[in-house]
C-alpha cells in the first residue's frame, strides 16, 4: 500500500489533517453540529508541505467552515496552486 498525499499525490511520510481543526472541537457550535466521529475521525492524509501550506493560507475557523472536505480543499485555487508546486518538489 502506497502512502500518497491526498492533495499532491507524492509518496512521502504523511500527517493527519483534521477536516475540523482540533482546536475547535471543544466549541459548542461544532459539538452540536458534528458527530464525535466527524470531529475525531474526519481526517485526510497529507504530506508535511501540503499540510503546512493549507494552515498557512487559512486560519482554523475558515478551514472548518469552508474547507471541511477533501473535495473543497482540492477545488480552492490557492490550495491547488500550492499543491501543484509541492508535487514538483524533490521527494526525500
Amino acid at each position: 500500500m502506497k502512502n500518497l498525499c491526498e492533495l499532491c499525490g507524492r509518496e512521502v511520510a504523511l500527517t493527519d489533517h483534521h477536516l475540523i481543526p482540533r482546536m475547535l472541537h471543544r466549541r459548542k457550535r461544532y459539538q452540536n453540529n458534528c458527530s464525535r466521529a466527524e470531529l475525531t475521525l474526519g481526517t485526510i492524509a497529507l504530506c508535511r508541505l501540503c499540510h503546512r501550506g493549507i494552515h498557512t493560507l487559512y486560519d482554523e475557523v475558515t478551514l472548518a467552515e469552508q474547507f471541511n472536505s477533501l473535495a473543497k480543499l482540492k477545488a480552492d485555487p490557492a490550495i491547488a496552486k500550492h499543491c501543484s508546486w509541492v508535487a514538483k518538489q524533490k521527494q526525500l
